[in-house]
């Protein structure tokens, strides 16, 4: 038995099992077969052996991880060239033990599970490869932390990419929906005429060159997280010379760029919830109820809930946890802070690095991929709320009731649906055992199927009543500073929010959304 260091490698067959439900046994060998001419002749040619061929998957190794990457690029700019199966790779670099020709080990667990979460015809790979590779030679850039199972902590994973593709980073898909997007390209001058909230790509620019640097000083002023340079294959050095000044990368070939450009221009964005749902179909909108924000309870919960956290979505949306998080608010005894999962990120007009945790105060403002998210600070009951209002809402005739809730009656507004436990961190004993073996959640404890009703009156007034016995329901005032909890129908105005359980929503002019 010896160990040694190498990097793991695992591809897959995408949509392997669907592909064998409609193949007879003569298509069936023959995608197995495609799979193996495709992955054997490359893996050797980069000193790598195959060590398990399941069919649909191989696992191989490689001494070298710049060598293993190159082979994965290879593999893939063939499979796209070939135009038959989509293959995933996962790998990382990291001791193995080699029994029988076979391989065991911490560094093969993590390679299959970053197999597992890689989307198909990408390359995802571990921190360990990253240490060893040349990273001047492999096009790569960071997909974000990920949880992989077995594995203590949050792990960072990347991508590699190959020549035909390029995924633009959030920001600069955004502007480019929304024309806010500069290319500014090499020999090209430099206008100071720019739309409101600018995003500038740089490209056919040599990092750390003097062109670069005199294109960067014929601009205005502008956040550093707006500027981002296109590159396909950038030194360590000036990677890290341009990221640490809050700006953003590109990676990708001129072609490969166009093409991601012109899909994203193209695409129809919509958010789910986005249409305005009107009460009576003959009669205008007088009133919008909107989803505006996250509230955050306090914490400890009932001796159930010591602390917890939630994930802000690149389209807005905050959700229990995911692997594709902007930023995470977290919620502790000693008040909520933010972690910085996303490049990209400014914090009260400041640009914020990866991994960088902030302190929440009141009117700390974030933001993040188009959207901006305010920070009001409260006390008893919740620490406080980020407002932003989104697109799902419900429009309101006079003199029509609308209800709110978790599975409001209709016509209703409903509260976003975060389900899962995985952001909460529990008490110790029974109590929270008994919680956590019952499904809670925040949302289905603070709030109810049927919350609460509104119905804007005549002359303007707008009531607003509890409807659930246990939930309690707030008003945040426009006018006030703190928050008050109702147990009666009770007056509201436009410009105010409802805050139940983990949701809050605003009352809005109809053109305010």
């Amino acid at each position: 038995m010896a160990t040694r260091t190498r990097t793991v490698m695992f591809t897959d067959m995408a949509d392997f099992t669907a592909t064998v439900a409609r193949s007879d046994r003569e298509g069936l060998r023959k995608l197995i077969t495609e799979h193996e001419e495709l992955v054997s002749p490359i893996v050797r040619r980069y000193h790598g052996r195959v060590v398990k061929n399941l069919g649909d998957s191989f696992m191989c190794m490689f001494e070298s991880a710049t060598d293993a990457l190159r082979a994965t690029l290879d593999i893939q700019d063939l499979v796209v060239s070939a135009g038959g199966i989509s293959i995933r790779i996962g790998m990382t670099t990291g001791d193995v033990e080699e029994i029988d020709g076979d391989a065991f080990g911490d560094a093969v667990n993590q390679a299959s599970r970053i197999l597992n979460k890689a989307p198909a015809g990408e390359i995802w790979f571990g921190p360990g490869t990253r240490a060893c590779m040349n990273a001047a030679e492999i096009p790569w850039e960071s997909v974000g932390r990920f949880h992989l199972k077995g594995i203590a902590v949050d792990v960072e994973v990347y991508r590699a990419v190959p020549a035909h593709r390029c995924w633009l980073p959030d920001p600069v898909q955004f502007a480019a929906r929304r024309n806010r997007l500069v290319r500014v390209k090499r020999g090209q001058s430099v206008g100071m005429l720019l739309p409101p909230e600018p995003v500038v790509l740089l490209e056919g620019f040599l990092p750390g060159s003097s062109e670069l640097a005199e294109a960067l000083g014929r601009l205005p002023v502008l956040d550093p997280a707006s500027l981002f340079l296109a590159a396909y294959h950038i030194s360590p050095i000036d990677r890290a010379t341009w990221t640490e000044a809050g700006r953003g990368l590109v990676i990708g070939t001129p072609a490969a760029i166009d093409r991601a450009m012109f899909d994203a221009q193209k695409a129809v964005s919509r958010s789910s919830g986005a249409d305005t749902i009107v009460l009576d179909g003959g009669a205008s909108v007088d009133m919008n109820l909107v989803i505006a924000g996250l509230a955050l309870p306090a914490v400890p919960l009932s001796e159930v809930v010591a602390s917890y956290f939630y994930d802000l979505l690149p389209d807005g949306r905050w959700v229990n946890q995911s692997d594709r998080a902007v930023v995470r608010v977290e919620v502790g005894s000693d008040g909520a802070r933010l972690l910085v999962t996303s490049s990209g990120v400014t914090v009260d007009g400041r640009s914020r690095a990866l991994d960088e945790v902030v302190p929440m105060r009141d009117g700390t403002r974030v933001d993040a991929v188009g959207t901006s998210h305010i920070f009001r600070a409260l006390d008893s009951d919740y620490v406080g709320v980020l407002l932003c209002d989104t697109p799902m809402r419900l429009g309101v005739v006079a003199g029509q009731m609308a209800e709110m809730g978790r599975e409001p009656g209709h016509p209703g507004l409903a509260f976003p649906d975060r389900r899962g436990q995985t952001n909460i961190r529990w008490y110790s004993g029974q109590r929270a055992a008994r919680a956590k073996a019952g499904g809670f959640t925040l949302d289905r404890a603070l709030a109810g199927r049927k919350q609460a009703s509104v119905v804007l009156l005549g002359g303007g007034e707008i009531r607003l009543t509890p409807l659930h016995p246990r939930c309690a329901t707030y008003v945040l005032r426009a006018r006030g500073s703190g928050l008050d909890r109702i147990d009666g129908p009770t007056s509201v105005r436009l410009g105010d929010h409802v805050v139940v359980g983990t949701t809050v929503v605003g009352l809005r002019e109809p053109d305010d959304v």
